[in-house]
């Protein structure tokens, strides 16, 4: 046990009569102490870096009472450090890349390495850096442990990876210090400092003549010893011989695609020989100093002879004709020809499908196409037919053209105005005055390349008033020849102008344009164009003659409303409220008739009337005073006509009765009848049939009365025989 220290008090004469005792960190664990002479000792090997220090407590007791002699004290024990710890790397492996071709000192990682002994005490935690692999292209600082460059121009395409061996070592790398080490894998990255190159600088490819234009003929490929983006080429062919024939692209495994941009003929040309230009798409401006970075090769492309069909001169064939053609008329010609190097003949001939009806003919040898029939644009106005070309010595190899054939309408109508013209001159135009514009129509067709011509008659050249000019345009104008018109001398003149179209054949017609004389503003504003405002004074302006006109109408609108409120006035009457309601009552505004008028009112309403009561009162005005029963009136004839006089003076001296004819019922015609009630005389009921022929005695107002009755006995009289 090691003795760390001791412990005594003045107290002890060294009789043994004072205990010493210890508390605290680690006490009789790590420390223990004699209680007799104060000594303490450590009991086991102590770890500066696992506690550095320990705080304890000791006091001296007599040994007999246990009793403290002296207050209790507190101590430190402090662990001193030994360089028992190596230096260590606590984030190896490190990664690191830099720049090939970098400069030296270039900075490439920093490792760092960490010593657990006490840094404050001796060199035990003092690290020195040192390289033991990896000399001499980098080195590393001593102190920092920063590793840059240490050699420049490093190539990545001659070496690429690099191990670095790194030692830290304590006690300030004196002899006996402990160390530690760790790897570091060095990259170096690339840079643009390669230009592509091609493997060879001639290039020998051959393609057939009927290669399709956009397919690859050929490929080539330069080479880059740098890698990703640095290694990318970019291939561009060099103007000149051939090279407007072909395009180049590069893929993605760099090569340089040669694709066909126009059709290539051996007739014409059997080869074609250009350079194509290899540079890098992405240059570093540090390394162009080194000379041009790219490479050229040439390429010699072979065009091999293939048999190939006939070829047309056109791509399509567009031919008019028009429907009136006879049978057998040429309306054009196709030509193809063979290009081959034998030259065969060629034949022609119509592919039977795109002509159904056998519309048209073609020559085999010429190619020229006729009419078969006549042809009719109202039925087919467009014919697109494919004629065929074939070797006469290959009659596999052909080739196809389309013809579109347009049938064209004959000029079948002539020209018209287009509008019938309503046209004026002014008394004040003056000579050489264009005084209307009039344009044509053709109902022929197409109406969009129609021209027309507008001309006066042979006989109409010494016309002194007017003439016609052709603008050119589809339209003309009416140009006056003098000046000084008058209405009063003539007011209407007639032109006539002859029309003319370009159709096939060329159609014509004479149109009249009519021309009316009129008065005019000085600035050539219409005033009137009638004969009659000759006469009107010469101040009244148009705008005071409609004045007037409008301050008439106005008057005559005023008079007809007033007529027809007075007419409204008369015709009201004292019965026309919707609330009077009254059973089988007719009224109308007319003086009645009596007897003879019978289409005032429905006469059915005498043979149905409704069941009276026995106190009936007159129901179209409110009686003032309330008349008594009366007493019921015998059957008999005489009773019947005094009755009715009777009711007769009552309602011509009523003066509460309305002003106008009214009908009211009574009592009843008598039991049995088939009209129920007529009236209301309570006739007795007897069985036997009385005559009414009395009634056509009693003058003309009884005669509908007579009438009815007299046809109601005529009807019993028939039933009963």
């Amino acid at each position: 046990p090691e003795l760390p220290g001791k412990l005594h008090t003045d107290l002890d004469k060294g009789d043994s009569a004072v205990k010493y005792t210890l508390s605290g960190d680690g006490a009789g664990s790590i420390f223990t102490i004699d209680q007799t002479t104060g000594d303490i000792h450590a009991l086991r090997s102590l770890d500066r870096e696992e506690k550095p220090y320990y705080t304890l407590r000791a006091q001296a007791v007599d040994i007999n009472t246990n009793r403290p002699l002296e207050p209790e004290s507190e101590f430190v024990i402090k662990v001193q450090d030994i360089n028992d710890n190596e230096p260590k790397f606590l984030e190896g492996p490190y990664r690191a890349s830099v720049p090939e071709m970098s400069p030296v000192g270039t900075y490439v990682t920093q490792v760092t390495a960490t010593d657990a002994d006490d840094p404050t005490y001796g060199n035990s935690a003092r690290v020195v850096y040192s390289i033991l692999h990896g000399q001499p292209y980098f080195s590393v600082d001593p102190k920092t442990g920063v590793i840059k460059t240490a050699l420049p121009n490093m190539d990545r395409e001659v070496k690429e990876q690099y191990q670095v061996l790194i030692q830290a070592k304590d006690m300030g790398g004196q002899l006996g210090g402990l160390a530690g080490t760790t790897t570091v894998n060095i990259t170096l990255s690339d840079v643009n400092d390669n230009p592509p190159r091609f493997s060879k600088s001639f290039f020998h490819l051959r393609v057939p003549e009927s290669s399709a234009v956009g397919s690859a003929v050929g490929r080539i490929k330069a080479h880059d010893l740098d890698i990703g983006r640095n290694a990318e080429v970019e291939y561009t062919i060099v103007p000149g011989d051939g090279g407007n024939m072909f395009d180049i692209t590069t893929n993605d495994t760099q090569e340089g695609i040669i694709i066909l941009k126009r059709p290539l003929d051996f007739e014409s040309k059997k080869a074609y020989t250009f350079k194509v230009d290899a540079t890098n798409a992405h240059l570093d401006a540090r390394f162009q100093g080194f000379g041009a970075f790219k490479d050229t090769a040439t390429v010699k492309i072979n065009v091999l002879d293939v048999d190939e069909p006939p070829v047309f001169n056109k791509p399509s064939y567009v031919m008019d004709v028009y429907e009136d053609t006879p049978a057998g008329t040429i309306i054009g010609a196709v030509t193809a020809q063979d290009l081959d190097a034998g030259s065969s003949p060629v034949r022609y001939s119509i592919d039977w499908k795109s002509d159904l009806e056998n519309y048209f003919d073609i020559d085999p040898v010429e190619g020229t196409i006729s009419t078969n029939e006549l042809l009719d644009r109202e039925s087919i106005a467009q014919h697109n037919i494919s004629i065929v070309a074939t070797k006469l010595n290959s009659p596999v190899l052909t080739s196809r053209v389309a013809v579109t054939i347009y049938v064209l309408d004959i000029n079948e109508f002539p020209p018209e105005l287009a509008s019938p013209y309503e046209t004026f001159v002014c008394e004040n135009a003056k000579v050489g005055q264009v005084i209307q514009t009039f344009s044509a129509k053709d109902p022929d067709l197409p109406s969009a390349g129609q021209q027309f011509t507008f001309k006066p008659p042979k006989e109409d050249v010494k016309n002194k008033n007017f003439t016609i000019r052709d603008f050119g345009n589809n339209t003309a104008g009416i140009v006056t020849k003098r000046s000084g018109f008058r209405r009063r001398l003539q007011e209407i003149y007639l032109l006539p102008v002859i029309i003319e179209d370009n159709g096939y054949p060329p159609k014509s017609s004479t149109g009249t344009l009519t021309i009316r004389v009129c008065g005019c503003e000085s600035d050539g504003s219409l005033l009137s164009c009638s004969a009659e405002a000759i006469f009107l004074p010469v101040g009244l302006s148009t705008g005071a003659l409609i004045a007037i006109l409008l301050c008439i109408v106005i008057l005559l609108v005023i008079v007809v409303l007033y007529v027809g409120l007075r007419r409204q006035k008369k015709k009201e009457t004292l019965m026309s409220s919707k609330e009077d309601i009254r059973d089988n009552v007719i009224h109308y505004d007319d003086e009645g008739g009596g007897e003879e008028d019978t289409h005032a009112f429905d006469m059915g309403t005498l043979r149905n009337p409704k069941v009276a009561e026995e106190k009936l009162y007159r129901r179209d005005v409110k009686p003032e005073i309330r008349r008594g029963p009366r007493p019921p009136v015998s059957q008999g004839s005489a009773d019947i006509r005094d009755f009715i006089n009777q009711r007769l003076k009552e309602h011509d001296t009523d003066n509460s009765a309305p002003p106008y004819d009214s009908l009211a019922t009574y009592a009843y015609e008598g039991n049995g009848s088939v009209a129920d009630s007529l009236s209301s005389i309570d006739s007795p009921s007897t069985d036997l049939e009385e005559n009414y022929n009395y009634l056509s005695e009693w003058g003309p107002r009884f005669k509908t009365l007579a009438g009815i009755f007299g046809e109601s006995e005529t009807q019993s009289d028939s039933n009963s025989s």
